[in-house]
């Protein structure tokens, strides 16, 4: 018999949490609404949003939602030469943890009671530059709808992610011009 996925995000979430990725300006409490929402409108046991550190080649948990402190400090998650989806801006579904050889921490997962993982790519432009995962007690099934809808909010994200670096960046950058001695500065 076939699993009937039932849609869950309608007009009505996507408008608000369009809204809500394109006007925050806390980064932080956005994160924590984004994991708290996904776990809310799809019953999910936990989510959590990862950034890409491309230099060290390992992820950072930046928000977190329904995971226990003990699961959260199991380890960072490496990238390794099998995850060539989450480099390729694929969603990857595991249905069933224990039948796959490519979760990281099974043990943990296993322990925390997660039974499938959904992981969304956040993208910016062409660039992976994060993900954002779904953890559940159960298989995951979801509509094919719900499923764009979070990767085309994901995208979204990925500039607002962007653009705050770019200011961050940017604040820096005059802080340290400010400074400088005026001599430097004006050119005399």
């Amino acid at each position: 018999m076939k699993q009937k996925n039932e849609r869950k995000f309608y007009l009505q979430e996507y408008r608000t949490i369009s809204h809500a990725i394109s006007t925050y300006e806390d980064m932080n409490l956005l994160f924590q609404h984004l994991v708290e929402g996904l776990c809310r409108t799809f019953g999910f046991k936990g989510s959590s949003i990862l950034l890409y550190d491309d230099k060290e080649k390992e992820f950072f948990r930046i928000s977190s939602y329904g995971l226990s402190d003990e699961y959260l400090a199991k380890g960072s998650l490496y990238m390794d030469d099998e995850l060539d989806e989450f480099m390729k801006g694929e969603i990857v579904l595991y249905v069933n943890i224990k039948n796959s050889q490519r979760v990281q921490y099974v043990d943990a997962a296993i322990k925390e009671g997660i039974v499938s993982i959904f992981s969304v790519p956040i993208k910016c432009r062409n660039a992976v530059i994060g993900m954002l995962k779904g953890y559940h007690d159960k298989p995951i099934f979801m509509h094919e709808d719900d499923v764009e809808s979070i990767k085309v909010l994901l995208q979204q994200l990925g500039l607002v992610i962007e653009s705050n670096g770019m200011k961050n960046f940017m604040d820096s950058v005059k802080a340290a011009m400010s400074n400088l001695p005026h001599y430097i500065t004006e050119g005399h």
